[in-house]
């Protein structure tokens, strides 16, 4: 059940009373701040991406990583393009965000030297070989998914809203292919601290822990983790992503998020 009517009460009880009361935001207020939480305005990274299989060996991958708002102050785009190994260099991933719509996505593969559309079904595919998928890359849409909340918990020192989500619709369930998900969202920033995946039979499939959140805007209130790892429990199959340097005054214009950039080898 969603926190409506304790925010009812609160509402009530701050009007009735000039002493100022705390109220727990609800379920969906908590989960649209967490998207909101790791939006910059502008955002230059570059990251070190490391694969582990189950017998515990490992390869890394490096990617620069672009990400700026819209002018809506909404909607994020976002490019992400693989500067190593020489097997994976030039391929490169872009995503527009959209309120009221699909986001629109494509991979380039400079084999082919082209990009390729990614459709709705595609949001459940592995992200470039990791244990992230596409529809991971960004937080997706707070009314894809109906929201509850469950007791808070403190993980890793952090005070914790945990937020229980389950898809809105089974297009949702499809196209994801999550049957629910659990956020564990951090009081003081909003940022995820952990989240585990369920597949749409409801067996654990894979677990999020993200550490070292810093803020990186003040005036806006924004966040980044300097450090992500996602565990598939069904694989065995481990990705952690590391930012080894990150600017926030980057010079990024619109035209870094159009077909002609994604495709530059």
């Amino acid at each position: 059940m969603l926190r409506t009517a304790p925010a009812l009460w609160c509402t009530a009880l701050l009007l009735g009373s000039q002493t100022a009361a705390w109220c727990a935001p609800t379920a969906d207020e908590i989960m649209q701040k967490n998207v909101m939480a790791s939006k910059p305005r502008r955002l230059s990274q570059q990251v070190t991406m490391t694969l582990e299989n189950a017998r515990g060996e490992t390869r890394q991958r490096t990617l620069d990583v672009l990400k700026a708002l819209q002018p809506n102050g909404t909607d994020s785009n976002m490019l992400v393009r693989f500067i190593a190994p020489p097997d994976i260099k030039g391929t490169a991933f872009l995503q527009l965000e959209h309120t009221d719509s699909d986001d629109d996505q494509w991979i380039y593969l400079p084999a082919l030297h082209k990009s390729r559309r990614l459709v709705s079904s595609n949001r459940k595919d592995s992200f470039i070989g990791s244990d992230f998928a596409y529809g991971d890359v960004l937080p997706p849409k707070v009314s894809l998914y109906r929201h509850r909340s469950l007791p808070d918990e403190t993980v890793e020192g952090v005070r914790c809203y945990v937020v229980e989500s389950v898809p809105a619709s089974e297009d949702v369930k499809r196209d994801y292919g999550y049957g629910r998900k659990v956020t564990w969202v951090a009081q003081d920033s909003f940022h995820e601290v952990k989240t585990e995946y369920f597949d749409v039979t409801n067996r654990p499939l894979k677990t999020q822990r993200v550490r070292d959140i810093v803020q990186i805007d003040t005036t806006a209130n924004r966040w980044m983790a300097k450090y992500k790892e996602m565990v598939n429990h069904q694989t065995e199959h481990k990705t952690t992503v590391m930012v080894d340097r990150y600017e926030t005054d980057a010079k990024i214009t619109p035209d870094t998020f159009t077909l002609r950039s994604l495709e530059r080898d």
